[in-house]
């Protein structure tokens, strides 16, 4: 049982919470059922899309023991307080933070779920994030402690779920939707990532994990279909190198098919 000063605590931490991510005009949770599908790809350029099209925009790396956004994006050092507020990165204009800024690098996060959880409290309410358009959360995949705690703090409009065309991806992102769903999210759209390859050398697709899965989900399941991005090898060395895709080459067929997702996101978000 609480004692009145631990009540008085979550008082003050959920209207510091409160008070900042409603200075932020939309929010938007990307997850998935099961790890390996790219999530933090599509949380990343997803978030340099927004803000290409002339959008403030943040991130919040909410996966506590496997942060790999920083990586993604070449960003380093420490977080800086000024004012008692911890203030987030800021790199190619988008605002960024993430655990991997405040532990040293390859040293594992061995936590239990309330420690993980009060950290992304931190992260909501004790963050500058000012006023923004868009705020994009990337969540650890599964239905664990995190995606609750971000979904009932954070108050987002928009959960994407992020699955592959593959059968067995597609099990777990069928449970991912329904949280969303039992989370009371208003908006829940489904990006069918790595669906298919094209060859560099003859342009031939190959459909390495099947095709058109995701799409057939968000018709069966009720909820928006959001476009699908296919593999690509330059994504996948642009990210080791910490520079976003869409950033780096926008006529590339993954940059155009984000953008066009944007596009959805910002329509079904005014």
């Amino acid at each position: 049982m609480l004692t009145d000063e631990q009540k008085k605590q979550i008082e003050i931490q959920d209207k510091l919470i409160s008070d900042n991510i409603h200075k932020i005009k939309h929010r938007i949770v990307v997850f998935s059922g099961k790890g390996g599908v790219g999530k933090t790809t599509v949380s990343v350029n997803i978030a340099y899309g927004l803000q290409a099209k002339g959008n403030k925009t943040g991130i919040l790396d909410a996966d506590i023991t496997g942060p790999n956004v920083p990586k993604m994006l070449g960003l380093s050092g420490d977080l800086l307080m000024e004012n008692k507020r911890v203030m987030p990165k800021e790199i190619n204009g988008v605002k960024v933070i993430s655990i991997a800024n405040i532990i040293p690098p390859d040293q594992p996060v061995i936590w239990r779920g309330p420690l993980r959880s009060k950290l992304l409290f931190q992260f909501l309410g004790d963050v500058e994030w000012g006023y923004l358009d868009y705020l994009v959360a990337d969540l650890p995949p599964g239905t664990g402690d995190e995606i609750i705690t971000m979904t009932q703090k954070m108050e987002p409009d928009l959960a994407i779920i992020v699955t592959t065309p593959q059968e067995i991806s597609l099990v777990d992102s069928r449970r991912a939707v329904n949280m969303a769903k039992k989370m009371n999210i208003p908006k829940i759209g489904i990006i069918e990532n790595m669906s298919g390859l094209m060859c560099p050398e003859c342009g031939y697709r190959i459909d390495l994990f099947g095709s058109g899965g995701g799409k057939k989900q968000a018709e069966e399941m009720n909820v928006l279909y959001l476009g699908m991005l296919p593999i690509d090898t330059e994504a996948r060395k642009m990210a080791d190198e910490g520079k976003p895709i869409i950033l780096e080459n926008k006529n590339a067929d993954i940059s155009i098919a984000i953008s066009n997702v944007v596009d959805i996101i910002k329509n079904m978000l005014i």
